[in-house]
């Protein structure tokens, strides 16, 4: 039997303790862990500084681009405006949308916010739209297109002259109410629209009131080429909720409902087309109804005349006299006591002699 003779060293080492293993385990950790937080810290500052200094040569830049751009263009005097061009097709006046746009002459033309003075100008009532364009060096152009009134528009039933009447407004197809400065003349032949009264009316405001867009509607739908010529409407009362009274040129008093304003048109083209054709004048209609329509006529315009120029002669009735000789036994009339005597007649031919 062999017998093996260990060594001294395998003999004198020490059999691992768990415990030490686990300490020597956990010291490995924070040296790794130690090390690991301060690579993060340095990995940190430097892109730190690599922020910063991005953010400071930005800064610079923009520092420097902004006092370059101060006195080379805002500081600049060729950049003043020196020009304002105003073009609009309406009534308004240079003062009133300078005023409104809050823009003056002589200011830097950078400083000006085109969208600003667009908004400021657009608030008027009567602008429909604005176009704002700045032209190098010195000159900005402000091109107008005013709203086109259609109508008067009023809360009262009856007005003489809307022209110099307080509670009238201009009205274009929009519903949009306007107080114009300056009066056109042919603003005075447009459609008066009465009665208004379910709203407050000022000046910028869009009318609500169904009577009120149904009497736009239809002055839009009576611009026909025919309609247009032999209906043209001077009144429209809209004191009623259910119906219009419209009255034309000719004094005719049409009754329209509040629905469904192209049938009602296409009944009355053809009343007005029978109208044409027999020699009439229509005096009443009422479209409400729907069979058996009440309408009136009145004399034309001709008649009218004729009858004031040649009145009809009053034809006198006269007593008969009778021819026949009165009957026996009646007395014969007495002579009127004024009556002068009739002269007896004489033969003037000489009698023969026997």
């Amino acid at each position: 039997m062999n017998f093996v003779r260990k060594s001294s060293s395998s003999r004198n080492q020490r059999t691992p303790n768990p415990r030490r293993r686990r300490q020597q385990h956990l010291l490995d950790v924070k040296v790794r862990s130690r090390r690991a937080t301060q690579n993060r810290i340095r990995n940190a500052l430097a892109v730190f500084s690599r922020v910063t200094l991005v953010a400071l040569v930005c800064g610079a830049v923009y520092v420097g681009a902004r006092e370059a751009a101060r006195r080379l263009f805002f500081e600049n005097p060729d950049y003043q405006l020196k020009t304002i061009e105003l073009q609009t097709d309406g009534t308004l006046q240079r003062e009133q949308v300078l005023k409104a746009a809050d823009l003056l002459e002589g200011e830097n033309i950078f400083s000006v916010n085109l969208a600003r003075v667009r908004d400021r100008i657009q608030e008027l009532p009567q602008i429909d739209d604005v176009e704002v364009i700045r032209k190098m060096p010195g000159e900005i152009d402000i091109r107008v297109v005013e709203r086109k009134p259609v109508a008067w528009l009023t809360s009262d039933k009856e007005i003489s002259d809307p022209f110099v009447s307080e509670a009238a407004f201009l009205i274009d197809a929009r519903g949009v109410l306007m107080k114009q400065k300056k009066l056109l003349p042919e603003y005075l032949g447009l459609p008066l629209i009465l009665g208004c009264s379910s709203e407050s009316l000022e000046a910028g405001k869009v009318v609500e009131s169904p009577e009120a867009k149904t009497a736009l509607e239809l002055l839009r739908l009576s611009t026909r080429s025919f309609m247009q010529m032999r209906f043209q409407i001077r009144e429209i009362d809209v004191s009623e909720s259910y119906r219009l009274v419209v009255t034309d040129k000719n004094r005719t008093r049409v009754t329209f409902g509040l629905n469904d304003l192209e049938t009602q048109l296409q009944k009355l083209e053809q009343f007005l087309v029978y109208c044409d054709n027999s020699k009439q004048e229509l005096e009443t209609l009422n479209l409400l109804v729907q069979r058996n329509i009440p309408v009136t006529f009145t004399d034309t315009p001709t008649e009218v005349i004729n009858a004031t120029i040649e009145p009809p002669v009053e034809q006198r009735i006269l007593k008969a006299i009778p021819v026949h000789s009165p009957t026996k036994g009646a007395s014969a009339p007495k002579a009127r006591a004024d009556a002068t005597p009739i002269a007896k007649a004489t033969s003037t031919r000489r009698q023969k002699k026997d």
